[in-house]
């Protein structure tokens, strides 16, 4: 295995090649915003887990080959996996989390980071939920790269490759503990379908800590907007995705956290008799095409229930 550092568009030269942990397979693994190396980490004791950030990236090239990361709310594609360990393990990931290569992870060229997928070994049937934290592999027609558990409990560590089915299943929380994405595989075993098993894991209260632990504090009323608003002329149609109203503010932050890298995001206080909700939704959106696009995101990303609102920019202000 072999692994790759890379700066912004510029192909490595091989001098920066470092040996890897397996005779059958390679990796390459930092996106250019991870910079020219990987350090190690210094501390003592169990790797911290999460930690890093959400992070997309640029188009950027690797042996005369281009992979540009985006959104895919849709990823489902098959094709060859391999797996990495010891000449990785405890190093910085392209997020910036560190590498264990005995928790469920993997390393992808192209999806966000972190996010979640399904992982189906199509020669024995198994399956398994990872936290694609990293970039990789860059070698071949590899799809996927996974931890040495990973690839250990889809049976095909000792062999060192297998024809792999990958489907995206959604953005990860940033500070899970190994909560969250044991809860996850859990669902996964449940036969919960693909697009709701986000959201399943969320209410697994009794296991889950989603976010990081903090102090809790009655929220105050909030309008958020997450990016700039597109120009659309007055008096024009304004298309919003309703994403949901949330009697929690902590899962209501999360629907808008998941959304927001890619679209305008509002999230609104309202007061009833019923009590508190809190409205999430993507927009304004000044086409009906662009608007479809963020129902299937939205959907995708575990929000079954959206839809498509179309209102005129004036109403839509009020």
């Amino acid at each position: 295995m072999r692994h790759l550092y890379i700066l912004p568009v510029v192909m490595v030269s091989l001098g920066l090649v470092l040996a890897g942990c397996s005779k059958t397979s390679k990796h390459g693994a930092l996106d250019p915003f991870a910079g020219q190396g990987s350090p190690y980490y210094k501390g003592s004791g169990p790797l911290p887990k999460g930690g890093g950030r959400y992070h997309v990236g640029k188009p950027y090239q690797v042996a005369g080959r281009w992979f540009t990361p985006k959104e895919q709310p849709g990823y489902d594609k098959d094709g060859p996996a391999s797996w990495y360990g010891e000449a990785f393990h405890r190093r910085r990931t392209s997020n910036g989390e560190w590498f264990d290569m005995n928790d469920l992870t993997a390393a992808h060229p192209t999806l966000p980071l972190p996010s979640y997928v399904k992982v189906t070994n199509l020669e024995n049937g198994r399956e398994l939920i990872v936290r694609i934290n990293d970039r990789g592999p860059f070698v071949g027609t590899r799809i996927i790269d996974l931890s040495k558990r990973s690839a250990d409990m889809l049976g095909f560590k000792r062999k060192g490759g297998a024809k792999v089915r990958v489907q995206y299943a959604g953005p990860a929380p940033l500070n899970d503990k190994g909560r969250h994405l044991a809860a996850m595989n859990r669902e996964l075993e449940r036969g919960t379908p693909l697009r709701r098993m986000i959201a399943a894991a969320n209410r697994d209260r009794g296991t889950v800590q989603v976010a990081a632990a903090k102090p809790r504090k009655q929220p105050k009323p909030v309008v958020v907007a997450a990016a700039p608003e597109p120009a659309v002329d007055s008096g024009a149609e304004a298309y919003f995705i309703q994403v949901g109203a949330f009697a929690d503010h902590e899962n209501a932050e999360r629907a808008r956290a998941s959304l927001a890298n890619s679209w305008p995001v509002q999230m609104v206080e309202l007061s009833g008799t019923g009590g508190t909700i809190y409205r999430v939704r993507v927009g304004p959106i000044a086409g009906a095409a662009d608007a479809e696009t963020a129902l299937d995101a939205a959907v995708a990303l575990g929000h079954p229930d959206a839809h498509v609102i179309v209102a005129n920019t004036m109403q839509a202000a009020l």
